[in-house]
């Protein structure tokens, strides 16, 4: 069975060997494992979440069964850095190079106030040149073995805050400005026009998202959610559809969203990631037991406590029985809830990887 007839077979809830896995790594935990295994170090590629992307040779050395492919920066505008530390997007964002993550500089949209402003901002060209030559590459080299899983990044939410920052932008929600829902469909058209070109390309699951929760439960009441951001995902679903009918759509969301979850599969959502362990209510046993005949469960393994608190056994227990649970009779992609971070140890990255490839011993 190939990587990608075992992901085919799981997320269509047909029994496999075992779960199929898609771990990503932050670049600094990439780094410390290449070196364990005497790999060359991939570079991340320039993408907003490039770390979903990025070190596929390392991780489909590991186990994984996935691959992903983005719509990349394009070659007139790489992530730059403009002055010490200070990185600029191609959406206009600036960012400060802390050493882990980027935290936010400055929000381009800060002052927006008006539909005009959202008009006359230049957002991303989704042909631009070069944005898509990383992801062919991917589906040339990998395609034929592993499933394709094309990253939509964030959607339309996430990408909002980061142009006019969180507190505006759900402040000016909950006030009903008229330049809100404009913003959404701006940044939502360009992100869907990307995603149906990676489908259109071969990408076998489509994954996006926005966060919607926190970890004691949603960032926003579910019926402004219902108002905003359920017509939309509706719509993008079938956009996304009508370029492939039978292509399966993940969503991403951190935190506690389960008064959101029954609408999600009433709009057609297939896969539900990162169901994070620590969340209010994000329990496997919960998820499976209520949604499990319509969702396919993608994450779920602790990266705040399990992987970097505890030992290798006690990684390996828990990961198996998080599978015994959620990958009953198909329907799981086993993975890290998140991206494994540095301040987990090579050997307990190791027994992740061991329990995900033999659940059953």
């Amino acid at each position: 069975m190939t990587s990608k007839e075992r992901v085919l077979k799981a997320i269509n809830h047909i029994p496999t060997d075992r779960p199929p896995i898609f771990a990503t790594l932050t670049p600094q935990a990439a780094k410390k494992l290449s070196t364990a295994y005497n790999l060359p170090y991939e570079e991340p590629l320039d993408s907003m979440l490039s770390t979903r992307i990025s070190h596929m040779d390392l991780l489909t050395y590991m186990g994984n069964d996935c691959v992903g492919i983005a719509g990349c920066s394009p070659k007139n505008f790489p992530t730059r850095e403009i002055k010490d530390k200070i990185l600029l997007n191609e959406w206009g964002m600036k960012f400060v190079d802390v050493g882990i993550y980027f935290e936010f500089y400055e929000y381009p949209l800060a002052h927006a106030t008006t539909v005009e402003d959202i008009k006359n901002y230049k957002f991303p060209d989704p042909f631009a040149d070069g944005r898509y030559d990383n992801a062919i590459a991917t589906i040339k080299k990998y395609g034929d073995e592993y499933a394709i899983v094309a990253d939509l990044e964030t959607v339309f939410f996430e990408t909002s805050w980061y142009l006019v920052g969180m507190e505006k932008l759900l402040t000016d929600m909950a006030m009903g400005e008229d330049y809100i829902p404009v913003l959404f469909d701006k940044v939502m058209e360009v992100n869907v026009t990307v995603g149906k070109k990676l489908i259109e390309m071969g990408a076998d699951i489509l994954w996006a998202g926005d966060d919607f929760g926190s970890q004691k439960g949603m960032l926003i009441a579910p019926e402004m959610w219902r108002m905003y951001f359920k017509p939309r995902i509706k719509e993008m679903f079938q956009e996304f559809r009508s370029i492939n009918s039978d292509i399966k759509i993940a969503w991403h969301s951190c935190g506690s969203i389960v008064p959101i979850i029954p609408d999600f599969i009433e709009i057609g959502l297939d896969i539900l990631n990162p169901i994070q362990p620590l969340a209010h209510g994000m329990t496997p046993e919960y998820l499976k037991g209520n949604f499990g005949n319509e969702l396919c469960f993608f994450g779920g393994i602790d990266i705040q406590d399990l992987l970097p608190d505890s030992t290798p056994e006690e990684i390996k227990k828990e990961v198996k029985r998080r599978i015994q649970i959620l990958g009953n009779s198909g329907g799981y992609i086993v993975a890290p809830a998140h991206n494994i971070q540095d301040d987990t140890s090579v050997e307990n990255i190791e027994a992740f990887f061991e329990a995900a490839k033999n659940p059953y011993e």
